[in-house]
């Protein structure tokens, strides 16, 4: 194949989205100078190669996955994504375009090689054209009036086959004429309601033996071959021999070729049986097959006139390459040989023409590989030898042409050369002529006549190679910058864990507050993210904060709800800061409940710069550009790095409004929201001489709860070293407890040692610190001690505070926790006893005889 000059030419270009053209679902066609054109989209183009103009556009309802051609009926077949197939007759084609149009056209299409589409209608398809209605089917092919579709259902993989109606005649659909399941499948999973598109299409083909008809006497659809009796009877055994029936052969996207006969098919509804029995699977390539196809790879005896093909050739996405042709094995038997080769991948599309030759497209080349018998002197394979073999090792030709997307081979071509229709990733029709008699072994004179088609071919020649270019220079750009991203996100990875101990290059304060939001009090935590290490935080970092509360925090049972807010990081270099404020709440039920954890990490996406970088840098490795990242790198895969985590307690959420400082005077009441119905009726009612509500009762009968904790002043004392120096120590343990608060420097200024506070919920919480003398604990005598008191008419915000205190002098409850533990494994009987035993814990911590010391 050395010999095969390629010529490239551009005919015209379409629109295309931005990143190029996916492989998979354009498709291409070409009938005589007629050629019928689909980029993937809704769109459909007939364009005039001779006329260097289009003829019409049709606009489906919905993506265009696959087109077939039946040139005796001119009717072309549309599979349109999720609604069905609808059939065209081309002789009702719009011609828009007028002679006049035409003939001003050429000089500028034949200069710039684009097709300008605005005088060319957009002709909407009826809905009547759709002659087979279904949103489960992923391919077909068609004889003159039957439609072999392959659909896609819950488990399995189905081959059906329908009486197709002519154009023209009764749009309706035909009655269904056969079917039969394959192998098991699995959907593409998305959102409910609406499957997301699949990453690869399956490949149908029909292969016939030597004289064979379709059923009903209608000759073949553009999908269809015709196999030499022998290799057609190895692969589908004798049954379809002798019934002289077409075989649908099957490549899945799992990997599988599975093949069913069509006329069993057929009676199979007249005479049932196993319809397992009716499939047979001829091989597994383990990848995505992209095609099937059949060619003549033996020379022809003189008086031999029809020309069948003695090889069956399938290719997988990731360039594993199946061929089946038939031998002779030792004692003479004629056996079916199967050879696997392995070509460059990622596979986009394939075709294959005539002298042996299949033609693959990767995003980097355009090759053909030859596994024709004959020995020509540009044939760049190694054969066996023996008779009828297939080539033991398969060298792909280079024809210096990129990003091809999709691919078909024109019938017009000289004696022994090709010419390919082809399609590029920005959306450029092309042809490709490949003439083996181009190179001829001494320079030819250049002449006036044909200096202008050698500057022609050096042009297309410096296009395709500038395009070449430009994919490459871009693809090398996206992974310098990938790379340069993921270095500066180790640096800053590798500087937070090796510093465990002592100031952390990258921080995250947390801080709480009370502002006023919205004609509501709510209770915010403020995080300052600081930056000071070397290193810039730039794209693909984010903040995460993570809110843990409890739904109740008194409530056993209760479920752990956590809200993360995640806040992306741009441009954030060294020495720079940034501050979040979040809220904690009261919630949409006034109610706060704490304590509330909040958590802070640093979080690096890798799909946002890796997976990004992937998709741009080579948007056609997969025939789904857009459903390659996904795969690659799930939506959660990155790094995440933990900085800080901060519990707010009850005595952060304290206020304090007598003590209030001027600038937070304006906060609004603290009492919690009323119900509007209760006002009403209390307006209403006017005004009465005791208060009748829940909480004016508990308050008027029942004395306010009461915990204590009792602190050694010596172990407090030298806690508190020399921080509170010159105040006493009640005042100074009372700051100590209050130091996250904002009323922290009020108690220092005032020296004070008992306050009056307001919970979230608006009832009041009493800090009481005195000092106590413990008699009976040490025989030397007394011992004095700290005694921290909390009062509060809720018992809710009473064990809230108390918790709080405990907190801060790192008491581990381990027999609340054990019973608490017990409580939630135990039946009910028992653990009524349990729940006795720990309300009496708790009274015993509320007022214990206990000295911390």
């Amino acid at each position: 194949m050395a010999g095969l000059a390629p010529r490239v030419e551009y005919l015209a270009g379409f629109c295309c989205p931005l990143g190029g053209l996916a492989a998979g679902k354009p498709r291409v066609l070409c009938h005589g100078a007629e050629v019928f054109l689909s980029t993937g989209s809704e769109l459909v183009y007939v364009y005039d190669r001779e006329g260097r103009l289009l003829i019409a556009v049709y606009k489906f309802p919905g993506q265009v996955w696959h087109l077939e051609l039946l040139a005796l009926r001119r009717a072309l077949y549309v599979l349109c994504a999720r609604s069905g197939i609808y059939c065209l007759s081309l002789d009702q084609a719009s011609r828009s375009v007028s002679r006049d149009d035409k003939d001003d056209r050429d000089d500028q299409d034949s200069e710039d090689g684009q097709v300008d589409e605005l005088p060319v209608p957009v002709i909407p398809v009826h809905p009547d054209t759709c002659v087979l209605p279904s949103a489960t089917l992923h391919a077909f092919t068609v004889l003159d009036d039957v439609l072999i579709t392959l659909s896609q259902g819950p488990t399995q993989w189905k081959v059906q086959l329908f009486e197709c109606p002519c154009p023209g005649e009764d749009p309706r659909p035909g009655g269904e004429i056969g079917e039969v399941e394959l192998s098991t499948c699995t959907p593409p999973a998305g959102s409910l309601g609406e499957p997301t598109a699949p990453r690869f299409l399956p490949v149908l083909c029909c292969a016939s033996p030597p004289g064979s008809r379709a059923p009903h006497g209608h000759p073949w659809g553009s999908g269809g071959v015709t196999l030499e009796g022998t290799l057609f009877g190895l692969l589908f055994g004798s049954d379809a021999s002798l019934l002289e029936s077409p075989v649908i052969v099957c490549g899945l996207p799992d990997g599988q070729l599975c093949c069913v006969v069509l006329k069993t098919l057929v009676t199979s509804r007249s005479a049932p049986g196993d319809p397992k029995a009716l499939v047979k699977i001829l091989h597994h390539l383990e990848e995505p097959v992209i095609f099937i196809g059949a060619l003549r790879t033996e020379p022809l005896s003189e008086d031999v006139e029809d020309v069948y093909c003695d090889c069956l050739v399938a290719l997988g996405h990731h360039g594993r390459t199946l061929a089946i042709k038939a031998s002779w094995d030792e004692a003479g038997h004629l056996v079916p040989e199967l050879r696997e080769y392995s070509l460059p991948g990622p596979v986009l599309c394939a075709a294959h023409g005539r002298g042996g030759r299949v033609y693959h497209s990767t995003p980097s080349d355009l090759c053909v590989v030859d596994l024709a018998q004959e020995v020509s002197p540009w044939d760049l394979t190694q054969r066996d030898g023996a008779p009828g073999g297939l080539p033991s090792l398969l060298c792909p030709a280079s024809l210096s042409v990129c990003s091809v997307v999709t691919l078909s081979v024109s019938s017009r071509a000289p004696e022994g050369g090709a010419e390919l229709l082809a399609l590029s990733a920005k959306g450029r029709l092309m042809t490709c002529s490949l003439d083996p008699h181009s190179e001829t072994p001494h320079p030819t004179r250049v002449t006036s006549a044909n200096a202008g088609q050698k500057i022609k071919e050096l042009l297309s020649g410096i296009g395709t190679v500038s395009e070449r270019v430009s994919s490459l220079k871009k693809a090398v750009d996206q992974r310098d910058k990938a790379l340069t991203c993921l270095n500066e996100a180790m640096n800053v990875s590798c500087a937070l864990l090796s510093s465990r101990e002592g100031p952390r290059p990258i921080s995250c304060t947390i801080s709480t507050s009370w502002s006023r939001l919205q004609l509501q009090d709510v209770l915010t935590a403020t995080c300052l993210l600081e930056n000071s290490s070397g290193f810039s935080l730039d794209r693909g970092w984010a903040l995460c904060v993570q809110v843990l509360r409890s739904s109740r925090a008194l409530d056993l049972d209760s479920a752990v709800s956590a809200i993360t807010y995640t806040i992306p990081v741009d441009q954030l270099g060294p020495g720079g800061q940034r501050e979040v404020t979040l809220p904690l709440g009261p919630g949409e039920d006034g109610a706060l409940d704490l304590p509330v954890t909040v958590s802070c990490a640093l979080f690096y996406s890798l799909r946002e710069v890796v997976g990004g970088a992937l998709a741009l840098t080579d948007p056609f490795k997969d025939p789904s550009s857009n459903e390659c990242t996904p795969d690659v790198l799930p939506e959660q895969d990155g790094v995440c790095l933990p900085l800080s985590e901060h519990t707010v307690d009850m005595l952060q959420g304290l206020r304090f409004p007598g003590l209030a400082a001027p600038h937070t005077q304006a906060l609004g009441p603290l009492s919690p929201a009323r119900d509007p119905i209760h006002t009403f009726l209390e307006t209403c009612c006017g005004p009465v001489s005791q208060p009748a509500g829940p909480a004016s009762l508990r308050a008027k009968y029942l004395p306010p709860s009461v915990a204590t904790v009792k602190v050694s002043a010596e172990l407090l004392r030298a806690a508190l070293g020399d921080n509170h120096a010159g105040v006493s120590l009640c005042s100074a343990t009372l700051q100590w407890l209050l130091a996250e608060n904002a009323v922290a420097d009020i108690v220092r200024a005032q020296a004070l040692s008992s306050i009056q506070g307001v919970a979230p919920d608006g009832t009041d919480v009493h800090l009481i610190v005195r000092e106590v003398a413990v008699t009976d604990l040490c025989p030397a005598g007394p011992i004095q001690a700290m005694e921290i008191q909390v009062e509060s008419s809720s018992l809710a915000n009473m064990c809230r505070a108390h918790h709080a205190i405990i907190g801060r002098l790192q008491t581990l409850l381990r027999e609340v926790q054990t019973l608490r533990d017990r409580l939630c494994t135990e039946d009910e009987a028992s653990s009524c006893a349990t729940a006795q035993r720990l309300l009496q814990v708790y009274r015993q911590l509320r007022s214990p005889s206990l000295l911390l010391l």
